[in-house]
């Protein structure tokens, strides 16, 4: 079992590494110059090499890695070209709401979808199962911001339920905190709950042809332990592994619903990042992103060893 996790932990080197060279190159390799964009349209090109130069992006680009990777290595992201303040200062004051959100998505998403899925593999066939598989479809079709903007239109136009914008944070009380993010929340989940009921439906409906379920009906077990004791339960890798496949991809849909609801996190940052071709900040969030998913991974695979005792021999 130690080997099992030794090598699953010394993979995960490699993949930030080059995570982290490839954020780099890409981002000097793609059209636009930070210079010309913080020096406006009516610089002149000496003033734009003056802040090329201060930027320090008049050197080689491997000179320029080998500072980044030297600066990484003591914890130091750099400084933000766009906002003029360190990037671990920016990313500590935007993790809030971005956490927030994936947490509270991931939680709704998990206690809705595998109940459901459940449900329709021992309904197979029946219209429950049928209507669980056209929810599926429709939430892996539509996007995630078409979600966005008909929820704001029915829940906060029309029915006036939730503010259309914006984030509160903890500190102003859990009212006023929830009060802002059910929606969003709502909204991030709806391909989630799709994607893990699926997966959980199939799962336990192959488990449930299984001799073991047999012999536990036939011992005389009640059909709610049959399912959850023996069939959920044997069919948890999967669902495991699906659930930390979509806590890895809320990275992109973050992005995607904080900036049609206006909240200050992470994925609104790196969207401001991009367009004002911030080098650091995004390296930074980007490699924060790559580091979360590794880590979510990583802990998918630990929990095999505990879900399935085959693994620990």
């Amino acid at each position: 079992m130690y080997a099992f996790l030794a090598r699953r932990l010394l993979a995960t080197i490699p993949v930030l590494l080059i995570v982290a060279v490839l954020v780099f190159l890409l981002l000097r390799i793609t059209p636009g110059d930070p210079a010309a964009i913080l020096a406006g349209d009516a610089a002149s090109v000496d003033q734009i090499a003056e802040i090329r130069k201060g930027l320090g992006l008049d050197r080689p680009i491997p000179v320029q890695f080998a500072i980044w990777a030297g600066n990484l290595l003591t914890g130091d992201l750099g400084e933000s070209f766009y906002y003029k303040t360190k990037v671990t200062t920016l990313i500590s004051q935007r993790i809030e709401p971005t956490l927030s959100l994936a947490a509270l998505t991931i939680v709704m998403a998990v206690l809705i979808a595998v109940p459901l899925g459940v449900l329709a593999a021992w309904r197979f066939g029946s219209w429950f199962d049928r209507a669980l598989m056209g929810f599926s479809v429709l939430g892996f079709s539509v996007p995630v911001f078409v979600f966005a903007y008909l929820l704001i239109w029915l829940m906060s136009l029309k029915l006036g339920w939730f503010p259309v914008q914006g984030y509160k944070r903890i500190a102003d009380g859990w009212g006023p905190y929830l009060h802002h993010l059910i929606l969003p929340s709502i909204t991030l989940s709806v391909i989630y709950v799709a994607l893990i009921a699926r997966v959980t439906r199939a799962s336990v409906l192959e488990t449930l042809g299984e001799d073991y379920i047999r012999t536990a009906r036939a011992k005389g077990l009640p059909e709610s332990k049959v399912l959850m004791r023996h069939a959920l339960a044997n069919a948890a890798v999967p669902i495991v592994t699906i659930i930390g496949i979509g806590i890895a991809l809320l990275i992109g849909g973050v992005v995607v619903t904080e900036s049609v609801y206006a909240i200050p996190g992470l994925g609104r940052l790196t969207v401001d990042a991009v367009l004002a071709r911030d080098f650091p900040t995004v390296q930074g969030v980007i490699l924060l992103f790559s580091f979360v998913y590794v880590g979510i991974n990583l802990l998918v695979d630990v929990s095999y060893v505990f879900l399935d005792p085959r693994i620990r021999y």
